[in-house]
């Protein structure tokens, strides 16, 4: 990486280099996982309960 003027610039290689932390695959996981749990409770808490009592069955 080069300073050039006030900000760096980098070349064509460094700028495709992978991250070796992984990070967005990290983040990737952890919103799906989220996604799956919210949906998950969303349909326990409408769906898996039963209907009020008087309610004529569809």
């Amino acid at each position: 990486m080069r300073i050039e003027g006030d900000h760096p610039t980098v070349t064509v290689t460094e700028a495709r280099q992978g991250n070796r932390r992984m990070m967005n695959t990290h983040v990737l996981v952890i919103s799906t996982i989220a996604v799956v749990v919210l949906f998950a409770l969303i349909y326990i808490f409408f769906f898996n309960n039963p209907p009020p009592a008087g309610t004529p069955a569809v």
